[in-house]
């Protein structure tokens, strides 16, 4: 049935150029994806980008994080307590800060949602792409690096003003009950940190460039699975390092970006690059985890 509307659309499912020519089949599995995805939300605009990215945001937000969570609630499979970057933290995770921290999340989850609707009308009135193709590959990773250079310079400084002493007890101390966090802590904040900290640095680049819900979608996915990796407490095999973010949790006053790279330009990252942790900040292609209590030695430092 869906195949039959879309043939029955004003044009073909379109040639991706660039896309299709460099993975073929894949360029044309996006594209048919997206147009189902469209049609289910009756082509409208709204509902494609609104409820769209929020779909998109919850279900890997709690997939992932959900995976992450389930070794700390029931210590199964064991072998993986031997990537914890603190040893011996939440072993196991307390089931009722558990629960708190979901309500909290999905509190704030569904505080997001008006926030998209704004944004969204502020998307229309920079003539954002709602077209039904999905970009090119080249667009897409263009938009990507803007996306990712502009939620390091948000989320840095308005990481380091949440850090301000006349800030900090009345909306950042939240975060940092977590001394170890666990994946789905990446959310638990005040609200104000929320929109401040987390969805203006995402969905900045976005507004910026116009983007196509597709492209959104594919950050948002991005942004989430790298910040529940850097609140996991796990340095496991081939995921991104969460040595850098844990130790801001460690150490408070340490390494505010994501990257690193506006730590590096203020001087914020340098008793981390004199820690263990900086040694083994970095993503590992072995079962060998990296050095063991890594943290619990900055800890005792």
């Amino acid at each position: 049935m869906v195949a039959d509307e879309y043939s029955r659309s004003s044009s073909p499912i379109p040639r991706v150029c660039f896309l299709n020519q460099y993975l073929g089949v894949w360029g044309r599995f996006w594209q048919h994806l997206y147009h189902r995805i469209a049609l289910a939300c009756n082509n409208d605009p709204f509902n494609i980008f609104v409820w769209g990215t929020t779909a998109v945001e919850y279900v890997v937000y709690w997939g992932v994080g959900g995976l992450y969570s389930l070794p700390d609630l029931t210590g199964r499979p064991a072998f993986l307590r031997r990537y914890k970057v603190q040893p011996g933290t939440n072993d196991p995770l307390s089931f009722w800060g558990f629960l708190k921290c979901v309500a909290v999340v999905n509190f704030n989850q569904l505080l997001s949602v008006p926030v998209l609707c704004g944004i969204y009308h502020l998307m229309v009135a920079r003539g954002a792409d709602f077209s039904q193709h999905i970009p090119d590959f080249s667009t897409i990773i263009i938009h990507l690096l803007v996306f990712i250079l502009l939620n390091e310079i948000l989320f840095y400084y308005s990481h380091r003003l949440l850090h301000h002493r006349l800030i900090y007890r009345h909306i950042h101390k939240i975060h940092h009950t977590w001394q170890s966090p666990v994946s789905i802590t990446a959310s638990y904040d005040h609200p104000v940190e929320h929109l401040l900290s987390n969805v203006v640095p995402i969905m900045a680049g976005p507004l910026l460039m116009g983007s196509h819900p597709f492209t959104i979608w594919l950050w948002v996915v991005i942004a989430v699975v790298y910040t529940l990796a850097h609140h996991s407490g796990y340095h496991l095999p081939l995921m991104p390092s969460p040595q850098f973010h844990d130790y801001h949790h460690l150490k408070f006053n340490e390494c505010y970006g994501v990257l690193g790279i506006l730590d590096d330009l203020h001087g914020t990252d340098h008793k981390f690059r004199q820690s263990v942790n900086f040694q083994n900040h970095r993503t590992f292609y072995s079962l060998n985890p990296p050095v063991a209590a890594s943290s619990h030695k900055n800890r005792l430092q």
